[in-house]
């Protein structure tokens, strides 16, 4: 009788029993566990992200997350856009106050319409803006041209012995946020002062110059 209890108690030593059945055995899948770390966080509505003035062009959007394991990890979008740095980038769950498509086209169609205004003058030339475009009207012949920076200004050196006084105008809700026109000896000076950081290009029109932003 003895004898046979050792044979049997051999048997079940000799079995294939997991060494802890608090861990999955071979084969199985081991499922992410949770934490009970306090979870009351407020739901995602919207956040933003606004770029510095030298921003043109978003390549890619990384988002961390935390798991339910409390693990952190985080996935990438790769993009190549341009972008306006005056406008924030926005972060969302949530459909409400989405344009609709027919205000979108609204919106492009509103965009292709370029349309100039005046927005000063002196005794020899008309200044006119428009979203990135700045237009001035005169027969002066250009000397020079450059970009200043602190702040970030376009210099304009027109070839003429003017007399003209000191000119400055604030221009409002404008890239363009000044215009200064000083007289010196054999020309005057246009600076046009800018909301930010920009290249820029001038052109000869029929009836003047015009610069447009980068």
């Amino acid at each position: 009788m003895i004898r046979l209890f050792l044979i049997t108690l051999l048997l079940f030593i000799n079995l294939d029993a997991r060494d802890n059945p608090f861990f999955p055995s071979d084969g199985e899948k081991d499922i992410p566990f949770t934490t009970n770390e306090d979870q009351t966080i407020e739901k995602l509505k919207r956040a933003t992200i606004k770029l510095p003035s030298y921003a043109r062009v978003i390549k890619k959007i990384t988002i961390e997350y935390k798991n339910l394991d409390a693990s952190i990890e985080n996935k990438t979008i790769e993009l190549n856009n341009a972008i306006d740095w005056h406008l924030p980038i926005f972060i969302s769950q949530s459909y409400e106050n989405q344009t609709s498509f027919s205000t979108k086209s609204n919106l492009v169609k509103l965009k292709h319409k370029k349309s100039y205004k005046m927005v000063g003058k002196i005794k020899y030339a008309q200044f006119y803006t428009s979203e990135k475009s700045f237009k001035i009207i005169t027969k002066d012949k250009i000397l020079r041209n450059f970009l200043l920076v602190q702040p970030h200004r376009i210099v304009i050196d027109f070839k003429r012995d003017a007399h003209i006084k000191t000119y400055s105008k604030k221009l409002q809700n404008s890239v363009f946020t000044k215009i200064r026109v000083g007289n010196h000896s054999g020309y005057y000076r246009v600076v046009i002062e800018l909301d930010g950081y920009y290249r820029y290009k001038l052109d000869k029109i029929k009836n003047g110059y015009i610069i447009k932003l980068k």
